[in-house]
């Protein structure tokens, strides 16, 4: 299976070229750059010598269709919206790591990406999909928008609790810290030494684009109120973890809690659930396409508070997306995905 990547030169590109080296059933066979063509890949990522020795390509639509049997779009929002559209009607299978085919509404899409939406007929055939919750949805399709990093930690955190409508409305709240790689490689004010070593910053209050997304998602399971949701920038290179609170509607002990968890996730093999008083870090899951699940209730409040740690990079996007094209090409699931953790 012949695979292209659109934005091989930034992050979420770079790992997918990292993972797809040794693939079984895809190869990477071109790389393509709206401004960096005719570059060898090597000199933005001298990592990949001997790995990757390509070229950047310009990105031509038939040519790719050409080339290519799916291809991945490792872009920036905006991107997408046009060039997706171009490729599947040049054949091609597409998985889009852009945000700008998650949100089904397009007045929600422009209100939070303040960005124009991609044509209304090319969303809806657009198939959102976190393999541990819906995996089924990907029958059919050559159309895969892939999941945020923040939503998947925070959703595969919730979804338990929720599909079993066990939480109370109003009342989540998702406290959740990124490692820096999550902004990308544009320079940024934020981003530089001098502001984030030391330091820990709040962004973007009540105004994430990934909180419609996670919303979405949980109006498809009954849920109607919204929810609160806050970013944080911390000093390390990847890793998200989502800390989530949330009130119960009726009483649950600690072992019913664990056992709702267990039976939800028993047979998922990126999802690890930790022993009762124990809690993910981010090392735990660094470099890897696993999530991670910590839990514990309150006896005094009665909530319940929900660790969830990813690789922002990998499960929040190039290791999901791959789990995501395994599955629609009809491959194991875990294949090119089953490796350890980078420790320490």
């Amino acid at each position: 299976m012949k695979a292209g990547v659109v934005g091989a030169t930034g992050y979420g590109g770079a790992e997918l070229l990292r993972i797809l080296h040794t693939h079984p059933y895809i190869k990477v066979t071109s790389i393509y750059s709206s401004s960096k063509n005719g570059e060898n890949i090597t000199e933005h990522y001298p990592h990949l010598q001997t790995n990757f020795p390509l070229k950047l390509e310009e990105i031509n639509p038939s040519k790719m269709a050409q080339q290519t049997d799916i291809v991945f779009l490792a872009v920036p929002t905006g991107i997408a919206s046009t060039l997706a559209p171009q490729l599947l009607e040049a054949g091609c299978t597409v998985v889009d790591l852009s945000g700008d085919f998650r949100l089904e509404k397009s007045d929600e899409y422009e209100n939070w990406y303040k960005k124009k939406a991609a044509p209304k007929e090319w969303v809806d055939q657009a198939v959102y999909c976190i393999p541990e919750l819906n995996r089924k949805v990907l029958k059919d399709t050559k159309f895969i928008s892939n999941p945020g990093c923040y939503p998947t930690a925070s959703l595969l955190g919730l979804a338990p609790l929720a599909k079993a409508q066990l939480i109370k409305e109003d009342s989540i709240i998702i406290d959740a810290k990124s490692g820096v790689s999550g902004a990308g490689q544009a320079a940024n004010f934020d981003t530089i030494y001098n502001e984030l070593n030391e330091n820990l910053k709040i962004y973007k209050v009540n105004q994430h684009q990934h909180i419609p997304e996670i919303e979405q998602m949980l109006q498809q399971w009954g849920f109607t109120s919204p929810i609160t949701f806050h970013t944080h920038l911390v000093p390390m290179t990847r890793g998200i973890m989502a800390t989530i609170y949330v009130s119960l509607n009726e009483t649950l002990s600690e072992d019913q809690l664990f056992q709702l968890y267990r039976e939800f996730y028993e047979n998922e093999a990126f999802v690890r659930l930790r022993d009762p008083g124990k809690f993910p870090a981010t090392k735990e899951v660094a470099g890897s396409n696993y999530c991670d699940i910590g839990l514990s209730i309150d006896k005094r409040t009665g909530r319940v508070t929900i660790v969830s740690v990813i690789d922002n990079l990998m499960k929040g996007a190039a290791g999901q997306a791959i789990q995501n094209a395994n599955i629609l090409l009809g491959f194991e699931e875990t294949t090119g995905l089953s490796f350890s953790p980078i420790y320490p």
